[in-house]
């Protein structure tokens, strides 16, 4: 429960979950653990609103419903776009991810399918919104993303897989609406959690990592 390492190597994108809860004192001690994470002169400016049961099914049922609807997805900060190397690795990562899932490049209603299962949480038992007041800028952004790392360290090192999606950026509006997320608090990424279910097709995705030497340059 408590290997570092062996935690980190172990993480990974979950999409496919059983309908299993994570019993709350888990889930408080998983969050507990995250809130130690570093953040500038320690003001911790993560805002997390987590949904389960009915909730859930209320804001997944409204969200596919915008998706399907061609609503506008009004992103405050829309998803990055990818270039050279960058988008060679975002290609060979989604070779991998749809050709487990059965997927072909020309497959239209495959894709759009596994577009919405963003939407669905990937029949995951909670979601979570992780926010930032919208006045911060890049600096508390990095606070925050080392928060959603803490997090899903703590819930894998229990068992608990996890998958963090920049998607659920789209429609901030519905999730604010069933969250009540403040309008003065911008929507950074969701985080879908709970069981692994070993039987769905795109949790047998394994992605690689470069060498450090791509990564990390030592001047001495």
């Amino acid at each position: 429960m408590y290997d570092l390492d062996q935690t980190i190597v172990e993480r990974r994108s979950v999409r496919g979950f059983l309908p299993r809860a994570v019993p709350r004192e888990v889930l408080d001690e998983a969050l507990e653990l995250a809130q130690r994470a570093p953040s500038n002169c320690n003001v911790q400016p993560w805002r997390v609103y987590i949904a389960a049961g009915e909730a859930l099914r209320d804001l997944r049922a409204a969200l596919v419903d915008a998706a399907l609807s061609g609503k506008s997805q009004a992103m405050s900060a829309p998803v990055d776009s990818f270039f050279g190397t960058y988008r060679d690795k975002q290609v060979a990562c989604a070779v991998e991810l749809y050709g487990k899932m059965g997927i072909e490049r020309g497959d239209r209603v495959g894709r759009q399918r596994a577009m919405l299962r963003n939407f669905e949480f990937f029949d995951a038992p909670h979601v979570a919104y992780i926010c930032m007041a919208k006045a911060f800028g890049i600096g508390v952004a990095l606070d925050v993303g080392m928060y959603v790392q803490t997090l899903m360290l703590a819930l894998q090192s229990r068992g608990v897989g996890s998958c963090a999606q920049a998607a659920l950026r789209a429609f901030p509006d519905v999730a604010a609406t069933h969250l009540g997320i403040p309008e003065d608090e911008q929507i950074l990424c969701g985080l879908s959690f709970g069981y692994e279910d070993p039987e769905v097709p795109a949790n047998r995705t394994r992605q690689p990592r470069d060498p450090v030497s791509h990564n990390v340059f030592f001047r001495e």
